[in-house]
């Protein structure tokens, strides 16, 4: 998270939207993929980017990390990039054989009701063998039910650009 060092050395945190800021007009959609950490990385991304999704494990302790997420985000907004906007709350590692993915689920659409998209990702194996192959799920295994489900995100976003524009 966001510490006083980061308030006064705010110019490393600038690299990612400098760079950024040159290709916007060349595409409709940039995606930035962050590690599952509030490090440098994922900071120079929050400071870039337009919006945010925030991925939802279905796991015992998401909604501490989904709250820790929002206070960065926060603060983000207020002394970098005032325009973020949180896109949509997704569920993730969504595992309809346990009564703790429902839970979880139920419990971020009763918090963040429109904000939470309607298409959850499964816990899927081949999400994990795509990436220990290097290879995308789209092309490794286009009909598993996590890349149906991405897709389906996919779709959800675009149909939500189109409604607010």
């Amino acid at each position: 998270s966001i510490n006083e060092h980061t308030i006064t050395s705010y110019e490393p945190y600038m690299t990612l939207k400098r760079n950024i800021v040159k290709l916007k007009d060349k595409y409709d959609y940039i995606i930035i993929d962050c590690p599952p950490s509030l490090g440098f990385l994922s900071l120079n991304a929050l400071i870039a980017c337009d919006s945010v999704i925030i991925p939802v494990q279905c796991e015992y302790f998401s909604m501490e990390a989904v709250a820790q997420v929002l206070v960065t985000i926060s603060k983000v907004k207020e002394r970098y990039n005032p325009e973020l906007e949180i896109e949509g709350f997704l569920l993730t590692m969504f595992d309809s054989r346990t009564k703790l993915s429902f839970e979880v689920s139920s419990e971020v659409r009763s918090y963040f009701k429109e904000k939470t998209f309607t298409t959850c990702i499964p816990r899927n194996v081949s999400v994990s063998e795509a990436t220990a192959k290097g290879l995308p799920l789209s092309l490794y295994k286009p009909n598993s039910f996590a890349n149906v489900a991405y897709l389906s995100l996919a779709r959800e976003i675009i149909d939500h650009e189109i409604e607010n524009n």
